[in-house]
């Protein structure tokens, strides 16, 4: 077992690191018979995961989580605010709470929610700055846990309590008892983002209502837009009240309405805590009071707040013991079931409780009966890991999101990427939704035609663009993509743009997509667009540049212009047109296809190399416990200049398991036990923003043993388990029982042998969706001596690939310097992607005044390159005239190549041609 090493506590020097590490390794392969993990007592599985949550993980700028009380992808998600116009509204460093809001979003990494805040206070209010009513308080005061969230406000000696339904959000406030002046603030100027307007009405003396305009997600259009209504409840009437117009405005007795907000007076003592009961809604204020009438209500009255907690708990412990584990370890199960809790709490319902929702065309719409409709759709961050465990858990659910995503294609025009509220955001590049889709069609999860609907979006999505006028700019990369197999990079602003400036990673994007997409098509019979698609797989090679080289390793994706010319730094580490990332850490994102990819690579052996310089994988296996921390990339936005694993952000989260196409597997084990250590039960305990979910899924399933490294196949790598015993039951489903005895996340395993039902799997490394879901149990053994792990390294144990292992072929040329009058030699060469060697046609394009003989057979500027090998390159040589009337200066030849054993046509390379003034006559 290695050694943990905490930021809690002291930490250990390297010496005495090194020497645990070395001792309690080799104990550990000494306990072991044959090589196999010792087992220990086994441990009980837990009956209650909401005692192991720490909602406090990931309260920082790096996490952005927040502590407060929510239900599992509910509408309603109450939180103490510490700030506002901030990636997170919530800031475990900071020491005052501005107040109590009714939404957001855990994990984004932008500016955004944390409406309608509501705050006590004591006493005259003569200003509604934050600053003037704002309240320290003490993290020692604090209660958080699934559902339920309490602090102490030391300014008045206040105690706050937050819980929630799905629908309403309830703060309970407790005055110093005595209280003659007791008041409260509603706040719907000021969110954690932009409020574009915001309207309130003291209807009674019991109930306010009203609305606020949010938007402008990480500034990318400027014109997305959501609202959300409100509907509050006092649980004692007010005995006065005050609203103001604006930000921090001042506060007029009497009137009613207000864009600001209201302050509330209580005058008289206060005895009984005051509760206020918030229904919200994103149809209309009658939407928001119809949610919180129908989810308050109580047989005798309404529902108290200690009803509603014990509620919450229910649904958070039924909810999370849809995965339960056992360990002997708190660490892990602390960190394990906050993990699972973050992965469930969105997508956010949307729709109220008789099915309204409002659209993306702003009108309203229903569900229908027995659906939901869900929002909140962070796509390019969770169709990676949290759409995964989604469709793995709450298999009903997963549906209705695929049919809210239907509904904003057939109401908005066209498919999303990031959709907020009733509104597109275009945030981020590529083609998210469409594996996203795919994943759930892969799991039997769309019926015909749900599934046939989808698909006729999704392929409308993958060939055209949305017009000028529309929100929505879709796959805006299309117009070079579809014509030349990448996307032309141009380096221009606004979010109509957003693929062409991200040309690098979002052909990859698109690439993998369109993979997936096929096996969809192929599925559905439509045959001739599934070969359409299938062609598309591998187009990486239309942006692999043979001659780039970096740590020792030669070729890598780089972005082009649309005429076919690189761009960007040469390095792969410093390259340009990388969304939030680097070409190393984006050249992984071919999954789709490893073997293609490792042949690019140079085959499976560099490629292994390669993983092992990405990860330094000789430092994990030494020094597990603090390699992660030291080698990998640190901090939640150090996107650039870094060619080491990113495991704070998406784009290369599944590259731990392309090891599983070379012939060590077992390293992907090693892999996740060093990530496992960069979560740790504390504010600071998570990697990077954990955007909806989707790093905490990610590291659920690299605990759990089992990841779908290719979204949309329906297959799960198998991995050594971090827990004994884990049984996962799907809502509505049977229990699975994955059993690893002694499974630790603290001892270096590796898979020796899987059973299902009893039957031996033989050495395969993965596991269908349909098989995993359907056994009874699955036994997973390990052993932890690496020199006997073969389990899964040969060819025939590997997942299959989505795309097809075609012959592809990448080309490139000289440059070269000839005199007008004269003649010189062009060298093209093609490089060859296929299983087998290939022949190729080489077509030159040259400029006027430039020519190249007639090869054999050919035409002007034609040629044959023979004998190209898989993985290697083949050369021709090829002479070019300049005739005497060029003009000197530069010129470009465009050069591509088809193979002759698949008629895949390479992607065009320029060659640069200097023609010199003729030599003087002798």
């Amino acid at each position: 077992m290695f050694s943990l090493v905490r930021k809690r506590r002291s930490p250990l020097s390297k010496a005495l690191v090194m020497a645990t590490v070395a001792l309690s390794a080799s104990a550990a392969i000494l306990a072991c018979e044959s090589g196999l993990a010792a087992a220990t007592t086994s441990p009980k599985l837990v009956s209650d995961p909401t005692t192991y949550v720490d909602p406090k993980i990931g309260n920082t700028e790096a996490g952005t989580t927040w502590p407060g009380a929510s239900r599992p992808f509910g509408m309603a998600e109450n939180s103490p605010d510490t700030r506002t116009n901030s990636y997170t509204s919530y800031d475990y460093g900071d020491s005052s709470i501005l107040g109590f809001s009714q939404e957001h979003l855990s994990g984004v990494g932008c500016q955004i929610t944390g409406d309608i805040k509501i705050m006590p206070t004591l006493g005259q209010v003569t200003s509604t700055a934050h600053a003037a009513t704002a309240s320290s308080f003490s993290h020692t005061n604090e209660v958080e846990r699934p559902g339920y969230y309490s602090v102490k406000l030391d300014a008045h000696d206040i105690q706050a309590e937050l819980t929630s339904t799905e629908r309403v959000g309830y703060d309970r406030f407790t005055y110093p008892a005595g209280t003659a002046d007791a008041k409260l603030l509603i706040n719907v100027a000021d969110g954690n983002g932009t409020v574009f307007d915001s309207h309130l009405t003291v209807v009674d003396s019991t109930t306010i209502q009203g609305y606020a305009t949010g938007g402008n997600f990480c500034g990318e259009t400027g014109s997305d837009r959501y609202t959300i209504y409100f509907s509050t409840k006092l649980s004692q009437p007010m005995t006065g009240y005050s609203t103001w117009d604006g930000r921090g405005g001042t506060p007029t007795a009497g009137k009613a309405d207000a864009s600001g907000g209201a302050l509330l007076s209580f005058d008289g003592v206060t005895s009984q805590p005051l509760t206020t009961m918030t229904g919200i809604s994103y149809s209309s204020v009658e939407g928001a009071q119809r949610n919180r009438l129908a989810e308050t209500a109580a047989q005798h009255g309404t529902k108290n707040f200690d009803t509603v907690v014990n509620e919450s708990h229910t649904a958070w412990k039924d909810e999370l013991r849809r995965v339960d584990v056992a360990s002997s370890s708190t660490d892990d199960l602390t960190t394990f079931y906050t993990a699972l809790y973050h992965g469930l709490l969105h997508p956010s319902l949307a729709s109220d409780v008789d099915g309204t929702y409002q659209g993306f065309d702003h009108a309203l719409h229903n569900a229908g009966p027995g659906h939901s409709y869900y929002q909140m759709l962070s796509l390019w961050d969770t169709y990676r890991a949290q759409n995964q465990l989604v469709a793995m858990l709450e298999p009903q659910r997963a549906t209705d999101i695929a049919r809210s995503i239907l509904d904003i294609a057939q109401q908005g025009g066209w498919l999303p990427r990031w959709a907020l509220g009733q509104s597109e955001t275009n945030v981020m590049s590529g083609d998210p939704v469409t594996a996203f889709i795919v994943t759930l069609y892969s799991r039997g999860l769309l019926d015909h035609t749900l599934a046939t609907q989808l698909y006729a979006e999704l392929w409308k999505n993958v060939n055209k663009v949305p017009p000028a006028a529309e929100q929505a700019r879709g796959r805006d990369g299309n117009p070079t993509y579809v014509k030349n197999g990448y996307i032309g990079y141009q380096n221009l602003s606004g979010p109509k743009f957003g693929d062409t400036r991200q040309a690098g990673s979002a052909t990859l994007e698109y690439a993998y997509s369109d993979c997936a997409l096929a096996t969809m098509a192929a599925g559905l019979g439509k045959t001739d667009q599934a070969n359409t698609l299938r062609n598309r797989c591998d187009n990486v090679v239309n942006e692999w540049n043979p001659t780039l080289t970096s740590k020792g390793f030669t070729g890598f994706p780089q972005a082009r212009a649309a005429d076919g010319s690189w761009v960007g730094d040469p390095d792969p580490a410093k390259s340009a047109g990388f969304h939030e990332g680097t070409g190393w850490q984006y050249q992984w994102l071919v999954q789709q296809d490893p073997q293609t990819l490792f042949r690019l690579m140079g085959g499976p052996a560099s490629a292994e190399q390669r993983l092992d310089t990405f990860f330094t994988t000789p430092d994990v296996l030494a020094h597990p416990s603090t390699a992660a921390s030291k080698d990998w990339v640190i901090g939640p936005y150090a996107y650039t200049n870094a060619f080491a694993f990113n495991p704070n952000n998406e784009p290369d989260l599944h590259t731990p398991w392309m090891y599983s196409w070379t012939s060590s597997p077992w390293k992907t084990s090693a892999i996740l036990r060093a990530g496992r250590q960069l979560f740790t039960d504390s504010p600071t305990g998570m990697p990077g923003n954990d955007d909806l979910g989707t790093i905490s899924s990610w590291l659920v399933f690299g605990m759990l043993g089992i990841f779908e490294a290719q979204p949309g196949s329906g297959n799960f790598e198998v991995t050594a388990p971090m827990f004994d015993r884990s049984v996962i039951t799907p809502n509505g489903g049977k229990s699975t029982t994955i059993s690893s005895p002694g499974g630790s996340s603290t001892t270096l395993q590796y898979v020796a042998g899987v059973k299902v039902d009893g039957v031996d799997q033989g050495t395969r490394s993965w596991l269908a969706n349909k098989d995993l879901l359907a056994a009874k149990k699955i036994d997973i053994a390990t052993i932890t001596n690496p020199a006997t792990a073969t389990w899964g390294s040969h060819v025939a144990d590997q997942p299959p690939a989505l795309g097809t292992g075609s012959s592809r072929l990448i080309t490139s040329a000289g440059p070269v310097t000839v005199s007008a009058g004269g003649a010189a030699a062009l060298t093209v060469t093609a490089f060859g992607t296929g299983a087998t060697t290939s022949n190729a046609v080489y077509e030159l394009k040259l400029p006027k005044g430039i020519t190249a003989p007639l090869s054999s057979g050919g035409s002007a500027g034609t040629g044959i390159i023979s004998g190209i090998p898989s993985g290697g390159t083949a050369s021709r040589t090829v002479t070019l005239h300049a005739g005497a009337g060029v003009a000197p200066g530069t010129y470009q030849v465009s050069v591509t190549a088809t193979a002759d054993n698949t008629g895949l046509r390479s992607a065009p390379a320029l060659a640069t041609i200097t023609v010199t003034a003729a030599a003087p006559a002798a």
